[in-house]
């Protein structure tokens, strides 16, 4: 129960947070976007959804939570290889215009496969109420019961991601290699999940909806 009540104050604290949406947001031009996302087509799919599991899924993302993505991958504040010669001219209207333009693409829709049953049980109790003994909270809380993510906490959309970028993300901040995390919790609730937790949550998140 306290780790439910813990979750509802994190939920009720974000969503206390002034709904008055960032200039940028409201003058973002999605379809200015879809022109200057072309070059992203080849890795993550001419409508965001990509074709290969290294790379994530970005229709349906949170605009706040893209926009920083790609604004901290161009001023190196997170660092992806891949995409540095792609964003580094891009200012910060450029970004704001692309992740709403894939903020308006219909999010993936994944089905995990019945050998996976079992595993998600695990998957759905951390994602839902957490770990108390290891001291984990409900992702939940901040990325919504059905995996939508917060726009004004800049949270992202976690449902329907390629369980093999979920891994990978989780890993990178659990390592510390990423630390870009808006509210600067999840280094420390990554590292506190071992490997099978880290499946079985993607594998949950894959097919939430």
């Amino acid at each position: 129960m306290k780790v439910l009540l813990a979750g509802l104050t994190i939920i009720v604290s974000v969503t206390g947070i002034a709904h008055a949406q960032p200039q940028e947001l409201q003058e973002a031009d999605a379809a200015a976007g879809q022109q200057k996302a072309q070059t992203c087509a080849a890795c993550h799919g001419q409508a965001g959804i990509s074709p290969a599991d290294v790379f994530p899924h970005l229709a349906g993302q949170q605009v706040s939570y893209l926009a920083k993505q790609i604004m901290d991958i161009r001023d190196e504040e997170r660092i992806v290889p891949q995409m540095m010669g792609m964003v580094s001219d891009f200012s910060d209207q450029d970004a704001w215009d692309v992740a709403a333009y894939y903020a308006e693409q219909e999010a993936n829709l994944g089905q995990v496969s019945d050998d996976a049953a079992e595993q998600l049980v695990r998957g759905e109790t951390l994602y839902r109420a957490g770990d108390r003994a290891l001291g984990i909270p409900a992702c939940s809380a901040c990325h919504t019961p059905t995996g939508a993510g917060i726009g004004s906490a800049v949270y992202p959309a976690l449902a329907g991601q390629h369980p093999a970028y979920t891994q990978a993300a989780l890993r990178a901040f659990a390592s510390g290699e990423r630390v870009n995390d808006p509210s600067g919790s999840m280094n420390d609730i990554a590292a506190k999940l071992n490997d099978d937790d880290r499946q079985a949550v993607a594998n949950y998140l894959f097919g939430l909806y």
